[in-house]
């Protein structure tokens, strides 16, 4: 047995056990930081596996944005319901058994999975210097997948309208609450004065090096997102109101300079999302610095969640 079965063993064990004890916890705020855990080692897991882009998006929203998320969302459900009482027995076993049926659909799709898998991989590899790009995955999301990223895109931004549409009539275009971290620690005060300046140079580093290396937009966008909300979360800065004109600027650059980009081709290039010979890696640049500041807004936003109040005046 070599030292990286033995790893990859010891990780899978730890992986099952991180699931499980996530799974049967019964204090919210236990299950929450279990799942933050399990997403961290989930990221392991993808290195293991040689899909480093897949593993920074995991560690920013499996182990980072979402569990600030899931916390908040705890927070306010304690403050606005009494406790609940005990789960129906048969509720938890149709639960249980609802959760068994699925993994073992999971196991017999892995278990019965050709041993050859189709794939496009040399192809993509054969045309990659075309695009200008070092990094294959970029690569297929702005080249040969263009229009489902920019679907993606417009999706995140329809998912924080939809927060948004659950706001009080008489608090549309207010400020967040963040009610939930009113009281910020000694200890958050100090992270969120200590590590946004690197957050901030990390997540530029993501966004520039995902042309060649494995990052890109979303990742980066993802730190700066939490960069921002561990600022607010901290009352260092105060939520921006959803109505502020900058607010809504970022929200829509990203997907309007994707689409406009993508109605060029039609003029330079004779197709939709299609990029001129020579430019292509430009302009994918330009999709991904702009795509960088709207992602890491909307996903801030979405955790802050839907205005509670008007702006002070």
């Amino acid at each position: 047995m070599t030292i990286y079965f033995g790893f990859d063993a010891g990780l899978a064990a730890l992986l099952l056990a991180m699931a499980t004890c996530s799974i049967v916890a019964r204090a919210s705020f236990a299950a929450i930081v279990l799942f933050m855990i399990y997403g961290l080692l989930l990221a392991i897991v993808w290195v293991r596996l040689s899909a480093v882009d897949v593993a920074l998006t995991e560690t920013a929203i499996g182990g980072g944005v979402t569990g600030v998320l899931l916390l908040g969302a705890a927070a306010r459900l304690r403050k606005s319901n009494p406790p609940a009482g005990e789960i129906d027995l048969s509720l938890r076993i149709w639960a249980g058994l609802l959760c068994l049926l699925t993994a073992a659909g999971l196991a017999i799709v892995v278990f019965f999975l050709p041993d050859e898998a189709p794939t496009l991989a040399p192809q993509v590899q054969e045309n990659l210097a075309e695009s200008g790009l070092g990094n294959p995955v970029a690569a297929v999301l702005f080249v040969y997948r263009a229009l489902d990223t920019l679907l993606e895109k417009v999706v995140l931004l329809l998912a924080l309208v939809g927060v948004w549409s659950l706001a009080k009539d008489q608090a549309w275009g207010g400020v967040p609450g963040l009610q939930v971290y009113e009281q910020p620690s000694r200890i958050l005060v100090f992270l969120a004065q200590l590590l946004p300046p690197i957050g901030l140079v990390v997540g530029i580093y993501m966004c520039w090096a995902g042309a060649n290396y494995p990052g890109g937009a979303f990742q980066g966008g993802s730190i700066l997102a939490a960069m921002w909300l561990l600022v607010m979360m901290a009352r260092l800065r105060p939520a921006p109101a959803i109505a502020a004109p900058w607010v809504r600027l970022l929200l829509v650059v990203g997907p309007a300079a994707f689409l406009a980009i993508g109605f060029l081709g039609f003029v330079a290039a004779d197709s939709f999302l299609a990029y001129p010979e020579g430019y292509a890696k430009p302009l994918i640049i330009v999709v991904e610095v702009a795509l960088t500041l709207s992602i890491g807004v909307t996903l801030a936003l979405l955790v802050a969640g839907a205005p509670e109040r008007m702006p002070q005046q």
